[in-house]
C-alpha cells in the first residue's frame, strides 16, 4: 500500500509557472506507474501526465503538452509536475495517483491509491 500527499497548489496569473509535489510512503515506490489528473468544478476528473515505474516513458493530455512536465526521483519517493504557461482552464484540484501496474498510462481506473488533492487556481 501507498500513501500520497500533494503539495505546491495555489493562485497564479495566466502565464504564470507554479510545481507540484507528491510525496509518497511505503518502500515500494519503485513499482508503481505515477500520474496527475485533475477535476475542475462540475467536471469529471481527467488525466494530465502519467511517468512509468523507471521514468522511461511519459505520457500526457494534448491540453498540457508542451507546458507541462512530470517527473519522478525513485530514490526520494516523489513525483513532480511542472506547470508552465498557465491558462485559466487549467483551474482544478490535482490528484497525484498511483498504478500498481506500473505503466502511468491514461486510464483512471488502472489508478489504485490517491492522494487528497491540490488547488489550482489561474487567474485570467
Amino acid at each position: 500500500q501507498v500513501q500520497l500527499v500533494e503539495s505546491g497548489g495555489g493562485l497564479v496569473q495566466a502565464g504564470g509557472f507554479l510545481r507540484l509535489s507528491c510525496a509518497a510512503s511505503g518502500r515500494t515506490f519503485s513499482i508503481y506507474g505515477m500520474a496527475w489528473f485533475r477535476q475542475a468544478p462540475g467536471k469529471e476528473r481527467e488525466f494530465v501526465a502519467g511517468i512509468s515505474r523507471n521514468g522511461g516513458s511519459t505520457y500526457y493530455a494534448d491540453s498540457v503538452k508542451g507546458r507541462f512536465t512530470i517527473s519522478r526521483d525513485n530514490a526520494k519517493n516523489t513525483v513532480a509536475l511542472q506547470m508552465n504557461s498557465l491558462k485559466p482552464e487549467d483551474t482544478g484540484v490535482y490528484y497525484c495517483a498511483a498504478d500498481r501496474w506500473g505503466s502511468g498510462t491514461s486510464s483512471l481506473t488502472d489508478y489504485d491509491y490517491w492522494g487528497q488533492g491540490t488547488q489550482v487556481t489561474v487567474s485570467s
